[in-house]
């Protein structure tokens, strides 16, 4: 598995060790002999760039110290000695610098094309796996809260889970409002937004957010409207409701723009190009707030990324040729994503997870009275270095140490912290 594979050393020194300079600006490294097939070249200004001695590299901050005022791109290896036994390269530069690097970490940094591929799927979060509203069921992993929370494993496999399809479930949760907070510090941090960190989400009277009625919800991301959208929703079921309605709806938006660029490619390019304004203006507990951001509905890029939201502004700034035909475009997306969305129902202790960035989310309408309520707590995550890997394997790729997210600091201090109350929680949009 990726995060397990997070930190593994890649190599092993070997006693034999051979090294020439090749084309005057480069460093050829031979681990084995007479072994062209494991030998490993290096661009001489990226070794000058990367050297490890204290002068050029913090290693405590795992940062570079060079002047790049003074730093010359032509820079050139004047010589070079091999040490065996040490299983080092020593390099002496033309503008009268010595290195040194070891044979491991030249081996982990190789230009070989395989040996950069299979960093690439060590460190960084691996392809996603698109699925089809049919494939739910098989693709929706089932996680016991508890076991993420008390070990490094299970909490792996969940966060394999929510990289490659974007969704995952964990049952058996408390049913106290400080469970978002506590998963969230397991991993990382909470993403603070309009609507502050954890979010109480319920049918009341004179609601200024469409999340809280109990009115049909169209599928949708939630905050289109920030520049950097939050990535991760964390949804927790504390009550839910007893009537037919309020269901999750779920789906794959990046299956959806799979589909839109197969079959109608004009109108996934449409949508591509097509700036959208995003917007949402109100105020919750006492504070206003306008959000404004311009951008399409889809970003393609390396990573297709979708931004659907019913809060579009009613300012529309592009062309009068343009309107209808994005429509068009438009209604065909939002049509085969109904078309494909899985309703689904959580009961009293689960924690849905899901790709923010990737798939809809919405919930069918249902009947609310003092009787027969839905109350759900959520909070975001943003993806990133913390969130990528579990505690005893993340910090391998910087200092050696273990690293400090807020749930381990606060073991540290013995200190647990209280659930916050209702009363000082923030509200805001909901599935």
């Amino acid at each position: 598995m990726w995060i397990q594979r997070l930190g593994r050393a890649l190599g092993q020194g070997r006693r034999h060790l051979h090294a020439k300079i090749v084309k005057g600006t480069s460093i050829e490294v031979q681990p084995e002999p007479e072994s062209a097939a494991s030998s490993m070249t290096f661009p001489g200004v990226w070794l000058r760039d990367n050297c490890r001695c204290s002068e050029c590299f913090h290693d405590t901050s795992q940062s570079r110290r060079l002047d790049w005022d003074t730093f010359d791109t032509a820079v050139r290896p004047l010589s070079i000695r091999s040490d065996e036994a040490a299983g080092e390269v020593h390099v002496s530069w033309s503008d009268a610098h010595e290195s040194s690097y070891t044979l491991d970490w030249l081996r982990q940094r190789s230009f070989d094309a395989d040996r950069q591929r299979a960093y690439l799927e060590d460190f960084y979060r691996p392809a996603t796996r698109h699925w089809a509203g049919a494939e739910f069921q098989q693709v929706a992993q089932h996680f016991d809260y508890e076991e993420v929370m008390a070990k490094d494993a299970a909490l792996q496999q969940w966060l394999q889970a929510l990289a490659v399809y974007g969704v995952a479930l964990l049952r058996g949760a408390p049913l106290d409002e400080g469970v978002v907070r506590r998963l969230a510090e397991r991993v990382g941090f909470i993403r603070r937004t309009t609507y502050g960190e954890e979010f109480v989400v319920q049918a009341k009277p004179g609601a200024q957010n469409f999340a809280y009625l109990s009115l049909p919800l169209p599928l949708h991301t939630d905050l289109p409207y920030y520049e950097y959208k939050p990535s991760v929703n964390i949804l927790h079921c504390v009550v839910q409701t007893e009537s037919q309605g309020g269901s999750n709806l779920l789906v794959d938006a990046f299956h959806i723009a799979d589909r839109l660029r197969s079959d109608h490619p004009e109108d996934f390019e449409r949508l591509c190009r097509t700036p959208v304004d995003w917007n949402d203006i109100g105020s919750e507990d006492g504070r206003e707030f306008h959000n404004i951001w311009r951008a399409p509905a889809i970003w393609a890029s390396t990573r297709v990324s979708t931004t659907v939201c019913p809060k579009r502004d009613s300012h529309f700034s592009v062309t009068l040729t343009k309107v209808e035909p994005w429509y068009e475009s438009y209604s065909r997306f939002v049509r085969l994503a109904r078309d494909d969305a899985h309703a689904f129902k959580t009961r009293p202790g689960d924690v849905l997870t899901f790709n923010n960035i990737r798939l809809l989310h919405g919930r069918t309408g249902y009947d609310d009275t003092e009787q027969n309520s839905r109350y759900i707590v959520r909070a975001y995550l943003d993806w990133g270095h913390h969130l990528l890997a579990a505690p005893e394997t993340r910090t391998q790729t910087r200092t050696g140490s273990r690293a400090q997210t807020p749930a381990r600091m606060q073991q540290q201090k013995q200190q647990q912290q209280p659930p916050p109350s209702s009363s000082t929680m923030a509200r805001g949009d909901e599935i």
